[in-house]
């Protein structure tokens, strides 16, 4: 299968503007260790513990209502839990207010001051702590370099579009050279290609600055492009925390297998480390962990495809009739009955030179054993 990890586009600014802005040694881990918040009897964060590395760009993912925002809330400082703790490095800083936590923050419309200029908007953090005003010229010259905005300093933010106005907050938020760096849903309000490009200069900026960044999203494909690790949050609980390939390939509950990517699934029988598919054998390459007989197989589009002949030693399969094909441009998602009324669909690459069976025909689907991901109802979150 195609490789999910994150990839970055090419790096826009310079090493002497990088090391001007701030700094990787500045970066900090932060340590968050049964962390508890309630609202009345309801569990906005329900004994939530995680390690989030020095300069690691960490991503907080999953639905609308599921703890990700309380949880940054917290680390800013906006939020006080009703028990647990909040390291920043070696630092206990939950009783510390948001402003000394040394933090730098892009909220999801942005905060921007509409009265002010580029320039002015930069600026006034740094007015803030009282830095001198050649200083504050200085470091808003070398923000707008890192932002791709040298000439637009004296714009009004009203005459700004999605896109540039999303590089200000971000120049803002590093303008005074924070150990952290948090960003709460920040390209949620952009139209697709805009939010797709934005992905891209978003990690690149982290890669050359090398602050330590947590990012909350509730778009699984913005988590997996963009992080080195990503915790997937439901219900108040961490379901699992992994790089996005492991995570994709590798779910832990059912949750995180519905959630990350497009999955289908199939009921197995285990028993004694053995897995059977509706009476057939099946190959797995991983005993499933827990000791139920009634378990679910995971199975994802694209890892599954049309088989011509018997499976290879490393290969599990099953037959079906297929009912539709369904052309989708870059590829054809074909839906198959297996065993009645189970359904599920394979992704094939379109091709100008390959055809794929007719509707009515019976096929044989093939996947690898590497591929076989069976989890326990019971797992279920």
């Amino acid at each position: 299968m195609a490789d999910i990890s994150r990839t970055t586009g090419p790096a826009t600014a310079g090493p002497d503007i990088v090391s001007a802005v701030t700094g990787r040694d500045k970066a900090l881990p932060i340590h968050v260790h049964s962390l508890v918040k309630t609202y009345g009897e309801f569990y906005a964060l329900d004994n939530v513990s995680i390690d989030i590395q020095s300069g690691e760009f960490m991503t907080l993912l999953g639905p609308s209502g599921s703890g990700k925002t309380t949880l940054l809330m917290v680390l800013a400082g906006f939020v006080r839990p009703d028990s647990g703790s909040v390291k920043f490095g070696d630092d206990e800083i939950l009783l510390l207010p948001p402003h000394n936590r040394d933090i730098g923050m892009v909220f999801q419309n942005y905060a921007l001051f509409p009265h002010m200029t580029v320039a002015e908007n930069l600026a006034y953090p740094l007015k803030l702590r009282s830095i001198g005003k050649a200083e504050i010229g200085e470091r808003v010259g070398r923000a707008l370099d890192l932002v791709q905005m040298k000439e637009l300093g004296d714009r009004n933010i009203n005459a700004l579009s999605g896109g540039q106005r999303q590089r200000v907050a971000l120049a803002r938020a590093v303008i005074f050279e924070p150990r952290i760096l948090l960003m709460d849903e920040p390209l949620s309000a952009l139209d697709k290609n805009l939010r797709e490009q934005m992905q891209f200069e978003v990690r690149a900026l982290h890669d050359r600055l090398g602050i330590t960044t947590v990012y909350v999203t509730h778009d699984q494909r913005e988590a997996l492009t963009m992080s080195d690790r990503i915790a997937v949050i439901n219900e108040g609980c961490i379901q699992q925390v992994d790089p996005p390939q492991r995570l994709y390939e590798r779910p832990e509950t059912f949750f995180v297998a519905s959630f990350i990517g497009e999955t289908y699934r199939l009921p197995v029988e285990v028993r004694n480390g053995s897995a059977s598919l509706f009476g057939q054998p099946i190959k797995i390459e991983a005993v499933p962990t827990s000791n139920r007989p009634d378990q679910i197989l995971i199975l994802r589009p694209e890892m599954l495809h049309i088989a011509e002949g018997l499976p290879s030693e490393n290969e599990n399969q099953i037959s079906g009739t297929l009912r539709q094909n369904v052309f989708q441009g870059d590829s054809f998602v074909s839906y198959i009955n297996i065993h009645g009324n189970h359904e599920i669909a394979v992704r094939s690459q379109h091709r100008s030179n390959t055809s794929l069976p007719e509707p009515g025909s019976e096929v044989r689907l093939s996947w690898l054993v590497q591929d076989t991901v069976i989890l326990a109802e019971e797992d279920k979150v």
